[in-house]
């Protein structure tokens, strides 16, 4: 099953090439917003699957035509802010969706806490000053976390350690890689963080990338992000300084015998 907002965070399940309103169903779940809908369903899921099952197999439903509840999803623009960053990267990623409260969870338990998937860019702003205090600014920007188009419920996932995560920058592929990649397996990921403290249901945990595909973001950018069962995230990329940099990724850097990321060629902040 296929679960997202669309028409002003109205409930829906994918349904072919359409979405069907799915709002009815869940209109006992308590809630002041779209962001407890969503949490309330990823917890009583079992409890509503029947009936959210009927109502997409009664519906037509209407063509997709609205973004997902998520940080930002499908159509939207990520914001490039006014900081002395030396570049702007988004790693394409895929992320879980935790179903259930999640505390001090074993590995050989972690995928039971598993709701769903969904595409993710993890949005960075590198080496920003001060020196070894960088991690929060650099990921938590507002518009740095684009999720969607949709959350795709676990049991159409065969194996999430097996799927290919591709990222195209305005039509270039520049990511492109297998889940198989990864650092650590998924029930180690859930593992390691509930042993530090609980995760919610609703909750969201991205997995990572390989950094190889990474490249500048910046002005104009059309950003789209794919793994195949999860359908195609769709960013647009603005910066109001215009700044410019080399359209090369780490890897092809690496392969000049050049390390890291290019430097900023033009625009506030580049180094003469």
């Amino acid at each position: 099953m296929k679960i997202l907002f669309f028409d002003d965070f109205k409930l829906g399940v994918v349904k072919g090439d359409n979405v069907v309103d799915v709002s009815a169903v869940v209109h006992d779940i308590p809630h002041i917003g779209p962001h407890d809908l969503i949490s309330g369903l990823i917890e009583r899921f079992a409890d509503h699957r029947g009936a959210l099952e009927k109502a997409v197999a009664a519906g037509t439903g209407v063509p997709r035509n609205k973004s997902p509840g998520s940080i930002i999803g499908d159509g939207d623009t990520m914001i490039l802010p006014d900081v002395p960053a030396p570049i702007f990267e988004g790693e394409a990623e895929m992320a879980l969706v935790i179903g259930k409260r999640a505390d001090n969870v074993p590995a050989a338990k972690a995928m039971d806490y598993v709701f769903g998937y969904l595409n993710f860019i993890d949005g960075s702003a590198r080496g920003l000053p001060p020196a070894g205090n960088t991690f929060y600014q650099m990921k938590s920007r507002a518009t740095f976390g684009p999720m969607g188009p949709y959350i795709v419920t676990a049991d159409e996932i065969k194996d999430p350690h097996n799927l290919q995560v591709r990222l195209w920058n305005n039509g270039t592929l520049m990511q492109n890689y297998n889940t198989s990649d990864m650092a650590h397996k998924i029930p180690r990921c859930i593992e390691w963080i509930t042993s530090i403290h609980p995760l919610e249901a609703g909750d969201v945990l991205a997995l990572g990338t390989n950094h190889r595909g990474l490249n500048p973001f910046q002005d104009g950018d059309q950003i789209e992000i794919e793994t195949e069962p999860l359908g195609r995230l769709h960013v647009k990329v603005r910066d109001d300084l215009k700044r410019t940099w080399v359209r090369e990724t780490r890897l092809q850097r690496h392969d000049k015998g050049e390390e890291g990321h290019t430097a900023q060629l033009t625009g506030k902040y580049a180094k003469a």
